[in-house]
C-alpha cells in the first residue's frame, strides 16, 4: 500500500481516487490528500465469503469509479471489479489477470512503486522517472506525533538528542538480521550522544529487549523501545525524527521512504533488485553480493533452504555501523 501511493498521486491529477484496502491498509492511508475515501474490505472477517464480496462490490459501484487499477492482482481483487462493474487494468502476470480489460507488462527490472506507477500512464512513455517522482508518500497527523511526543517524553528524550532507529524484525525470518544487539554495542561507542531507539511490532519485544541489554552493556543510555507502541503512521512519524534508520526488507523501509529518512537497508535472501529496496535521498544497501544462492526466494523463508544462511549471518555488524556513522555526518 505504502508503495502504491505515487500512483494514487498521479490518478488523483485527473479525478477523485478511491482506494479499495484490508482494515491494516486503510490507516495507512489515513490524512492523504490524493484519496478521496477509503473501502474497508475486510475480506477474512466481516467481508469473508461471497455475501461480503457483493456488498463491498457495491460500496465500490457507488463511487461511480470508470477504471479499476490493480495494484494488488489477486482473482478476488479482479472479481470484485467485475462485480462493480468496473473495468480493471492489471498486470498480466497477476493472478486476477484473465478479468482485466487492459493488462500492463510487469516489469521485473523495475521498482515496484514504478511498477505500479505504470498501471495509469503510457507504456511508451520514458520509464526513466526520478526517484522524488517514485518515492511514497504518508502523512501522519496529529495524534500520530502527539503519540510520538508522548513515547519519547516518557524514555527522557532531550530535545534536539539525535536518534538511531533500529527495526531488527520480519515476518520471514531469514530476513532478520542477527547482529542488531552487537550493532547497538558498536552505535554506543561511535555515537555515544545519540539514543538507540527500536521500531517493531508487538512481537518483536524480545528483539528489542537483546538490544537494549546489549546497550546497558555498554553503559550506553536506555534505548525507546517502540515495539507494538505504535501505529504505523506512528511509526513514520517517529522516523521522521530519527537521524538515520537500520532495517531489513521490511515494512520500516518503506515508512523511512516515506518520510525521506535516511536508510541503512539490510538485504540476505532477498535483494533490491527485485523491486522493493530503499528510495530516500540518502541511503545504502548491505548485502553479501558474491553469494550464488541469493536471492533464494521471493520473500524469504523461515529457514534457510541450504542451511547455513550465510547472507545473513556474515554481514558484519561493524561493517554497518560504518554506514551509520556516515549517514549521520558523524565523525568517528
Amino acid at each position: 500500500m505504502i508503495l502504491t501511493t505515487p500512483l494514487l498521486e498521479r490518478l488523483a491529477r485527473e479525478g477523485e481516487v478511491h482506494v479499495v484496502a484490508t482494515p491494516a491498509n486503510a490507516a495507512v492511508l489515513t490524512n492523504h490528500p490524493a484519496v478521496a475515501s477509503v473501502i474497508v474490505y475486510d475480506k477474512r472477517k466481516a467481508d469473508a465469503g461471497v455475501a461480503g464480496l457483493r456488498r463491498v462490490a457495491a460500496q465500490l459501484r457507488d463511487t461511480r469509479a470508470t477504471t479499476a487499477y490493480m495494484a494488488q492482482g489477486s482473482w478476488r481483487s479482479a472479481a470484485l471489479a467485475r462485480l462493480a462493474g468496473v473495468p480493471g487494468v492489471g498486470f498480466d502476470s497477476s493472478a486476477g489477470r484473465w478479468l482485466y480489460s487492459r493488462r500492463v507488462v510487469y516489469r521485473k527490472d523495475w521498482h515496484h512503486a514504478q511498477r505500479l506507477w505504470a498501471l495509469a500512464n503510457d507504456p511508451h512513455e520514458d520509464a526513466s522517472l526520478s526517484a522524488e517522482s517514485l518515492r511514497p508518500s504518508l502523512y501522519p497527523g496529529p495524534s500520530d506525533r502527539a503519540q510520538v511526543t508522548a513515547l519519547l517524553h516518557a524514555a527522557g528524550v532531550r530535545d534536539g538528542e539525535p536518534l538511531i532507529a533500529l527495526a531488527p524484525g520480519s515476518v520471514w525470518a531469514t530476513k532478520r538480521w542477527p547482529s542488531y544487539d552487537a550493532l547497538a554495542r558498536e552505535l554506543v561507542a561511535l555515537l555515544p550522544d545519540a539514543r538507540v531507539v527500536v521500531l517493531g511490532a508487538a512481537g518483536d519485544a524480545p528483539l528489542a529487549a537483546a538490544i537494549g541489554i546489549a546497550v546497558q552493556q555498554r553503559d550506553g543510555p536506555p534505548i525507546v523501545d517502540a515495539t507494538g507502541k505504535l501505529t504505523l503512521l506512528g511509526s513514520a512519524a517517529l522516523l521522521s525524527r530519527c537521524a538515520v534508520l537500520v532495517t531489513n526488507d521490511s515494512a520500516p523501509l518503506h515508512l523511512a521512504s516515506a518520510m525521506n529518512t535516511p536508510t541503512v537497508a539490510l538485504f540476505g535472501p532477498t535483494v533490491p533488485a527485485m523491486g522493493f529496496g530503499p528510495l530516500s535521498d540518502r541511503h545504502a544497501v548491505i548485502g553479501r553480493d558474491a553469494l550464488p544462492c541469493r536471492p533464494c526466494s521471493a520473500h524469504g523463508g523461515q529457514a534457510c533452504p541450504l542451511g547455513h544462511w550465510t547472507c545473513m549471518r556474515d554481514v558484519a555488524a561493524s561493517v554497518v555501523a560504518e554506514q551509520v556513522v556516515r549517514m549521520t555526518g558523524a565523525s568517528q
